[in-house]
């Protein structure tokens, strides 16, 4: 995947890079991918850049007195990137003030706001970073390659900003929480980032397969406790596709307020095994996936329904329609009890208690890896549950008739459906009858 693609970045955009661990490579592989979509790029910093990365870029225009409003930039080599000044090996960036008016020359401008000497990991001194206060994308940035490293000036810009800010020891390691607490924190990866600007953390240097993919997954997870944060994106800037995936938050709409006409009792609170109840179980799939946040919709039954949620720390939200509604109305009350910060929704059946956490990872995986705005577990050419919806399908699903489905929204982005082939049918399979109930009873006991 490409940068534009995981960024999503749009004419009138302005990026700031900041943090430590490849701002310039990855300013510069940014800045190569937009030009060659046809976009105009200006790149320029309010700091300095070491005067032997300019060659980064096919132009270089030096603006000595400052930019004002007349200056053209008419070079058809695109990117271009814009410095005041060189001084001894560095190139002197521009004032905030300047930048708004290369804003105006380009489609997009990307900035870096700050210096790292080339190390891995950075905590912001005093008056870092300069970011101005048009920057509508802000990126922080820092090295997969400090993984296991000491928290010294030998790797960390400012270590000692770590250490006073966040109570850890001179010397000591550093590990995957440590970095996301800092990239996290507003103090630091997030410091100086205009309240209305969208901010998407890059781990950069990541390996693409094995374990150090699943631990920059981690870490992208932790960094997501913030909801500041938009997605964060795993890759490495020197690659011909530099993005493995983009991890977003993912929720999971829970239906459990039907009436269970046919089962005879709520299906949701059958036992199941371990003497936990069916609703139960499923919480604790989607928790063992690392589901960001769990909507369980409610109706009959409500408060032992609620009751289990709250145990699992998921939220209950009743549907006043859930005696007469279809699935449809269960769908969209929970989707609308989403947070803001939630970028899709898995659509989970309350009465499947055969869902299996890994299932549930590989389509929020799939989502991550492909960008895809619907994913669905297959078998055997059947689709299954939970599908995953991406937030800019709710709307459609809101907009349906009372006597709508969800499956009608589906049909009409069919194309758009990336299918995760798996090995059994424990997708296609629910306990709507008593039957079916002791069946699956049957198998999750052998």
């Amino acid at each position: 995947m490409k940068f534009i693609e995981a960024l999503n970045i749009e004419r009138g955009d302005t990026v700031a890079l900041v943090g430590a661990g490849g701002k310039t490579s990855t300013m510069a592989a940014l800045a190569h991918e937009l030009a060659a979509h046809g976009f105009s790029v200006i790149a320029t910093t309010t700091t300095r850049i070491a005067h032997d990365e300019l060659p980064l870029f096919p132009s270089a225009v030096a603006v000595p007195d400052g930019v004002n409003g007349q200056v053209r930039f008419e070079t058809s080599e695109q990117p271009v990137f814009v410095y005041k000044s060189i001084e001894r090996d560095k190139a002197n960036g521009v004032s905030p003030e300047d930048t708004k008016i290369l804003a105006e020359h380009a489609d997009v401008l990307l900035l870096e706001g700050d210096g790292a000497r080339r190390l891995f990991f950075k905590m912001p001194r005093e008056r870092e970073p300069v970011i101005p206060a048009h920057t509508t994308v802000v990126i922080p940035i820092v090295s997969y390659l400090v993984l296991g490293k000491a928290l010294d000036s030998v790797t960390v810009y400012n270590a000692a900003g770590i250490v006073n800010t966040f109570d850890y020891l001179p010397g000591e390691t550093i590990r995957s929480k440590m970095v996301a607490r800092v990239i996290r924190d507003a103090r630091g990866g997030l410091k100086g980032a205009p309240d209305d600007a969208r901010v998407i953390p890059f781990i950069n240097g990541v390996p693409r397969e094995g374990y150090p993919r699943a631990r920059a997954r981690f870490i992208a997870h932790q960094i997501l406790q913030n909801p500041r944060v938009d997605r964060v994106v795993i890759g490495d800037s020197r690659a011909a596709d530099p993005v493995y995936e983009v991890v977003k938050r993912a929720g999971a709409v829970v239906l459990a307020a039907g009436m269970s006409t046919r089962m005879g009792t709520p299906k949701v609170l059958l036992e199941w095994t371990n003497g936990e109840t069916i609703l139960d179980h499923i919480l604790c799939q989607l928790r063992s996936a690392r589901v960001d946040e769990i909507c369980v919709v409610t109706g009959n039954h409500a408060e032992e329904v609620t009751a289990i949620a709250e145990r699992h720390g998921a939220r209950a939200v009743y549907n006043p329609n859930y005696a007469v509604g279809e699935m449809l109305s269960s769908v969209n009350v929970g989707l609308r009890a989403m947070p803001d910060h939630i970028a899709s929704a898995l659509i989970v059946l309350g009465d499947q208690p055969t869902i299996r956490a890994e299932v549930v990872r590989r389509v929020m995986r799939t989502y991550c890896n492909q960008s895809a705005r619907i994913v669905a577990p297959s078998y055997d050419m059947r689709r299954g549950h939970p599908i995953l919806l991406d937030r800019s399908l709710w709307d459609e699903l809101y907009a349906l008739p009372e006597d709508g489905a969800p499956r009608d929204v589906l049909n009409r982005h069919s194309s758009e459906i990336t299918y995760v082939n798996v090995a059994d049918d424990a997708i296609l399979r629910d306990v709507d009858t008593p039957q079916q109930y002791q069946e699956e009873l049957r198998r999750a006991q052998t």
